[in-house]
């Protein structure tokens, strides 16, 4: 399975709302960390190391 580069996010403003929302009031500190935490849980649930590669090399 290919990695999708398409927009697939239902209420993606929404979705932006939210997680802007959770770094509200952090410190720079904290709001790395919830960062490295949420990519971590998310590519737990991917979980295919195909697509996490494509992934990475994408954001690069």
């Amino acid at each position: 399975m290919p990695l999708n580069l398409t927009p697939n996010i239902a209420d993606a403003d929404g979705f932006y709302d939210e997680l802007l929302a959770a770094h509200q009031d952090l410190t720079k500190d904290d709001s790395d960390a919830f960062n490295a935490r949420l990519i971590l849980t998310l590519a737990n649930h991917i979980g295919d190391r195909e697509i996490l590669r494509a992934a990475i090399n994408a954001a690069k």
